[in-house]
């Protein structure tokens, strides 16, 4: 089967998607669309199935049930030619430390069938959008951390694929780096390119079109960062200065009114009804000689829905 059509071309589409291994369920019956020009967010913590998913959207790991379109092509079924419409960089840093630049660039471009003076200029153009114009002939171990993790994004991208998978891209690298590579992907947004980011930095999802959270292999929320943060506001949010944060957590969550209380450093966000129940709380603490200093009314950040959708799920995800 070749590429679809339009917006099917640069899209993801996945239904019912799920992988079981043994008795672990890593990915539950999971339906997702990323619409062409679109860069997705996949965040969730550790365990919670972004690199099972990335695995089977790549046609490297087979799924267990359900099926995943990308490109419009079947990839259980003809996942050789998913790749040929498909830029994916890897958690891990997947180039040869010991070619320099340029030859793990036309190494690259030489698996995707590229050759003569097209070869040629892609290469000069991975390398300029990588930040090394004029430099391919350094050692890929003697460059930085940002550095290696652009160049492995201009391999991805050699082929001018219409989609872009990446796995946690940005970890490790400093926020300005970081900043830097993001605008890359968004560059390649402004050109229709299809981008998913799976990331554990809470900062780089306002970098996102829309957000797909996922926990216990579950897909448990999407949408835009701000529909998430006032999807998770029940009532009103207050921030709770106070002494001993963790036993006022587990007395506030007993005070009527209350949805929900999460600890965050030394403070605590608490949902309620509404206004009205501030006196309550600050009664409630200190009742039980918890020194209370302030409560003040906040904004939903993405750490909220984080803490609001997410809880704390943490699993360890199988390898293969």
């Amino acid at each position: 089967m070749t590429p679809g059509n339009g917006e099917d071309a640069g899209a993801i589409r996945v239904e019912g998607l799920t992988k079981r291994f043994r008795s672990f369920t890593a990915v539950d019956n999971v339906t997702l669309l990323v619409r062409r020009g679109e860069v997705l967010g996949l965040l969730g913590p550790n365990g919670a199935g972004k690199s099972t998913l990335i695995r089977m959207l790549c046609g490297i790991m087979r799924p267990t049930a359900g099926c995943v379109h990308v490109a419009g092509i079947n990839v259980v079924e003809h996942a050789e030619a998913v790749r040929q419409h498909l830029g994916y960089v890897s958690q891990k840093f997947s180039l040869y430390d010991d070619l320099t630049a340029a030859e793990n660039l036309r190494l690259f471009g030489g698996l995707y069938g590229l050759g003569g003076q097209a070869l040629v200029a892609r290469v000069q153009w991975a390398l300029a959008i990588s930040g090394l114009d004029g430099k391919g002939d350094v050692l890929t171990r003697d460059l930085g951390g940002g550095l290696r993790r652009r160049l492995a994004l201009g391999c991805a991208m050699l082929h001018r694929p219409p989609i872009l998978i990446l796995d946690e891209p940005t970890s490790g690298i400093d926020p300005m780096l970081r900043r830097q590579f993001w605008e890359l992907i968004h560059q390649f947004a402004a050109e229709g390119v299809t981008a998913l980011v799976s990331t554990h930095y809470l900062d780089e999802a306002d970098y996102c079109n829309r957000l797909a959270l996922m926990s216990a292999g579950r897909l448990v929320a999407l949408g835009t960062p701000h529909e998430l943060r006032y999807a998770a506001a029940r009532g009103d949010l207050v921030r709770v200065e106070c002494d001993a944060p963790v036993r006022a957590a587990e007395m506030l969550k007993a005070v009527p009114g209350v949805h929900d209380v999460a600890i965050f450093g030394n403070a605590l966000h608490v949902s309620i009804t509404n206004m009205e129940p501030e006196a309550a709380l600050r009664a409630s603490l200190e009742a039980r000689g918890i020194a209370c200093m302030s409560i003040e009314a906040i904004e939903p950040s993405l750490e909220d829905v984080f803490a609001q959708r997410l809880g704390s799920d943490s699993r360890e995800e199988p390898a293969d």
